[in-house]
């Protein structure tokens, strides 16, 4: 496998565990957003969906990857998936650098949805991705912003029985509370709030930023919008993070949102399982034995944790921090459908390489958050 900073060439074989050798970029470490697949052929007699792939990805740092084919999944699929992602063709053309980039549609994702078994999504807005801190700064910023949201409302209205929506932006940015105040009064927005740390740079080693973040969990409470939080710290400005930085969300953020679920994604990480997310989760884990208060409506997702190549020694350790958690408190996610590799069936088969029990798994599948049970109720 060759490795180039704006693409990478790579051959899928069947039976051999692949992964976009994505060099560490921010938004979701370890990322991509736009494949160019080119399929050589198909396997037909093992009903794996791919035997060869090459594919060109243009690196960007604004979405997740590192899945692979899998084999046919054996557990019931997820009720939900917990961590999806659409991307206006706007938002495209940003983050690839290519005018002429298609976005994720509402209509692409129900396909998925549907292949993999799964009735429901949680769609969290990537209008934060218009302020990512490592980026050139966008002229009229906020206007995009909001138009991103916006746009993200209009696709899940299409489907009202299917996909939800969380808002999104910087909280760092002067527009942050504004753009808050704006989605709590959205049919389609008032849900919830996603936050991405790496992506928009809240570095919680600095006192300014954690304040600043602070009131935007305290006004998400007030509006009672429960909160997606991608809680890893900024990969390209290369900030620390562990369990220093954890216990300042859990004693500062965290603390300032009571009343609301809080969904911390990738298990407090940015996808995979390294010893600085192992760190960050062990704060958790440890409050959850505690019985901490601030713990009782904290939810983790575990979006593009498993990783092709993963030791079992590795499986094993991801599998223990699941049950130390809780199982009941575990959802399953996906993230965006940006390559066959990320797509929702083939997340879930990936998920299934841990070394969790059949009623472990199903569990985790029929689990669904607050903020996902009252369809009915639109």
């Amino acid at each position: 496998m060759r490795r180039f900073f704006s693409s990478i060439t790579m051959i899928l074989v069947v039976g051999v565990p692949a992964f976009a050798g994505i060099p560490d970029r921010d938004d979701e470490a370890y990322t991509v957003y736009s494949f160019l697949l080119n399929q050589i052929s198909r396997s037909p007699e093992d009903g794996s969906p791919v035997k060869l792939f090459v594919i060109n990805a243009r690196t960007s740092g604004d979405m997740q990857t590192g899945w692979f084919l899998s084999p046919t999944q054996s557990a019931q699929p997820p009720a939900i998936d917990s961590h999806q992602h659409l991307s206006s063709p706007a938002a495209a053309a940003l983050i690839t650098g290519s005018p002429n980039a298609p976005g994720i549609s509402a209509r692409n994702l129900i396909e998925l949805l549907d292949s993999a078994g799964i009735q429901r999504a949680l769609v969290l807005s990537m209008a934060y991705t218009w302020g990512k801190a490592s980026r050139a700064p966008v002229a009229n910023e906020y206007e995009h912003v909001k138009a991103e949201n916006d746009w993200t409302a209009k696709q899940v209205a299409q489907y009202p029985d299917r996909l939800r929506a969380f808002c999104s932006f910087n909280p760092l940015k002067p527009y942050a509370l504004e753009e808050l105040a704006r989605c709590s009064k959205d049919p389609q927005l008032h849900y919830g709030l996603k936050l991405h740390f790496g992506n928009s740079d809240v570095d919680l080693d600095n006192p300014n930023d954690v304040a600043k973040v602070k009131k935007v969990f305290e006004a998400a409470n007030g509006y009672r919008m429960p909160i997606v939080v991608h809680l890893h710290a900024s990969i390209d400005n290369q900030r620390k993070y562990g369990a220093d930085e954890a216990s300042v969300f859990l004693n500062q953020l965290l603390a300032a949102a009571p009343n609301v679920p809080v969904q911390i994604a990738h298990l407090a990480g940015a996808g995979g399982f390294d010893s600085a997310t192992d760190s960050a989760l062990g704060v958790f884990t440890d409050a959850i034995a505690k019985h901490d208060a601030r713990m009782k409506d904290v939810w983790f997702d575990t979006t593009a944790v498993v990783r092709p190549g993963m030791s079992p020694d590795d499986l094993q350790l991801i599998a223990a921090r699941i049950r130390q958690i809780g199982v009941k408190r575990v959802l399953y996610g996906s993230d965006a459908p940006a390559s066959p590799l990320v797509y929702p069936k083939a997340g879930w088969a990936a998920f299934q390489r841990l070394p969790l029990t059949a009623d472990e798994l199903r569990v985790v599948a029929t689990n669904i958050p607050p903020y996902m049970r009252d369809f009915g109720k639109r």
